[in-house]
């Protein structure tokens, strides 16, 4: 098969699972990470196939998104396989986005990112700061329940994934520090690191004026 057909394929696919969500990691999130994925391939010298395959499907596994990661995981190794990836390709595929979540930095393993790894996961962090990252995290929060900010709440540290996980102790202001603002000092693609030097002040200003806003300073 060739390979835009295999991409057509899989963005089909994604559709069939997130083409629905209202988390904030619907088409539109997907969409931008596979273009940022081109992008920093294009940049790094890398083949951008299957790091725009992997940016895809990056979500279609997360454990945030799915009842079951295991049944996730069998159904798109079988699918995948079934669109004339080959073995090689799939596991590469199926390494990559089970590695790139934020989450996975929590856990005691250090992680041995691949190339490709390296561009999907920049490529998704990157829609996670900004404006963009801004607007999700604020969407994010607000359908989840969480209060906007409270002062007395410290932005927590050294967090386990099940603390990372549990929403009931975070406010959305402090998602910017506990996650948001630590993203751009593990960017590992020379292109992502340039990128995000711009959308790092942004969110700095935001919350600048946030704060001066909530403390009737302006």
């Amino acid at each position: 098969m060739e390979q835009e057909k295999q991409i057509v394929a899989v963005k089909n696919y994604t559709i069939s699972k997130l083409g629905a969500d209202k988390s904030g990691h619907g088409m539109d999130h997907i969409n931008r990470v596979v273009r940022m994925a081109r992008r920093l391939a294009i940049g790094e010298g890398v083949d951008p196939f299957l790091p725009v395959v992997a940016a895809y499907l990056h979500d279609t596994i997360d454990e945030k998104l799915v009842d079951s990661v295991d049944s996730a995981k069998a159904e798109l190794k079988n699918y995948l396989l079934g669109q004339d990836f080959s073995a090689e390709q799939v596991a590469t595929i199926m390494d990559v986005i089970a590695n790139i979540s934020f989450a996975c930095t929590l856990d005691d393993e250090p992680l041995h990112l691949s190339p490709i790894a390296k561009i999907v996961r920049d490529a998704d962090w990157l829609d996670a700061i900004g404006a963009i990252g801004i607007t999700r995290a604020v969407y994010y929060g607000g359908r989840h329940r969480e209060r906007i900010y409270d002062p007395a709440t410290k932005p927590r540290e050294n967090m386990s994934r099940k603390e990372y996980r549990n929403l009931a102790d975070e406010t959305i202001i402090n998602h910017f520090y506990e996650k948001l603002l630590k993203l751009k000092d593990m960017l590992q693609t020379k292109t992502a690191r340039e990128i995000a030097e711009h959308c790092q002040q942004m969110m700095y200003d935001f919350l600048n004026e946030f704060k001066a806003e909530w403390n009737a300073e302006r």
